[in-house]
């Protein structure tokens, strides 16, 4: 999940009395802390622990923005710049959740800090008693990639595994979900262009799992007491080109899909970005994409089916553009 990095304001006060009121009416249940439950992966994982009776808070870039659930998760900011605060807004769980990461770098917001700010949380976590990570990362992380993003990732899992807690690194390919910006805006493009660029042949391939199946792994890792790394991957395999022509049938596009030089189809798209004020698509995610980072040779840990979801949630599908920006980088 994408979370620029937050400052210790007025917030945390309010925080602080939140947790005393939950503290007293919550007859002492078990505490998890979630990265990022207003977001998309967090707040499914916040969700399966409020409905098995745990207490959650959740760390977020944006605690300004609503509540999705209301006085039920307590927010507060990231105070990445305020160990003793993130100690503090630490104190009392017994698991941690991180879904926090940034999807691209955009000026002080870097895959560097991204890194850096985890870390932060890791020793935050370990000085506050937590007794378990859950982390999810992504499938093929290595600290010799040459992607940020991968070489991040993979540097991440390493502070967790030096850290001395007990962990469950789980390693989703794409995930699907309501709220995916991904599908949501190759729908959207489908539903208002007469072309459709897939970047080089499009037979490069993966394995989507949905955003709920990925939750339920979370969330049954906690109970384990060994360490674990688990590969998330769904139950089915496209190449690219089959997943957008699917996602055209399925919602009746009209929408011709050709194909490009991957350095042209990335152009193209830093133009629409540029009407639309967002970033598209970036070269890394083409580069990954094209290099199968987003398979695994594990079974399938996801049970939903792409093809029955998207049938069934065509019509919310593609409505309106999904910035990323908006969402996760803008105030």
């Amino acid at each position: 999940m994408v979370q620029p990095e937050g400052k210790r304001t007025s917030q945390a006060a309010n925080w602080e009395a939140g947790t005393a009121m939950s503290s007293e009416t919550s007859n002492q249940s078990e505490l998890n802390v979630v990265t990022g439950a207003f977001g998309y992966t967090g707040k499914y994982i916040a969700r399966r622990l409020l409905a098995d009776g745990i207490r959650v808070k959740t760390l977020t870039g944006h605690p300004e923005r609503p509540n999705p659930f209301g006085g039920e998760v307590v927010a507060a900011p990231f105070n990445f710049d305020d160990p003793p605060a993130l100690i503090e807004q630490l104190s009392g769980a017994s698991i941690l959740y991180n879904t926090y990461w940034v999807r691209f770098s955009r000026g002080e917001v870097t895959f560097d800090r991204a890194v850096e700010n985890t870390r932060t949380l890791i020793q935050a976590a370990k000085d506050a008693g937590v007794g378990r990570i859950v982390h999810i990362s992504i499938t093929n992380p290595s600290l010799n990639s040459s992607l940020p993003y991968f070489r991040g990732k993979a540097q991440v899992e390493e502070a967790i595994i030096d850290s001395g807690i007990s962990y469950a690194i789980i390693r989703p390919t794409v995930i699907f979900g309501i709220e995916d910006i991904l599908i949501n805006n190759i729908a959207w493009l489908l539903r208002r262009f007469p072309l459709f660029v897939v970047p080089g042949g499009g037979g490069y391939r993966f394995q989507p799992i949905f955003v709920e199946d990925l939750a339920a792994l979370a969330v049954d890792a906690c109970g384990q007491e060994d360490n674990l790394v688990l590969d998330a991957a769904g139950p089915e395999t496209y190449t690219f080109d089959e997943f957008v022509r699917l996602v055209g049938q399925t919602m009746c596009s009209r929408s011709t899909i050709v194909h490009l030089p991957a350095a042209l189809a990335l152009g193209l798209s830093k133009i629409v970005g540029y009407f639309l004020g967002d970033v598209v698509l970036t070269r890394d995610e083409v580069t990954g994409f094209m290099s199968d980072l987003l398979i695994s040779d594990a079974p399938p840990a996801g049970k939903t089916s792409l093809k029955s979801w998207l049938t069934t949630n065509v019509a919310a599908l593609g409505g309106s553009y999904t910035s990323e920006l908006d969402r996760h980088y803008r105030r």
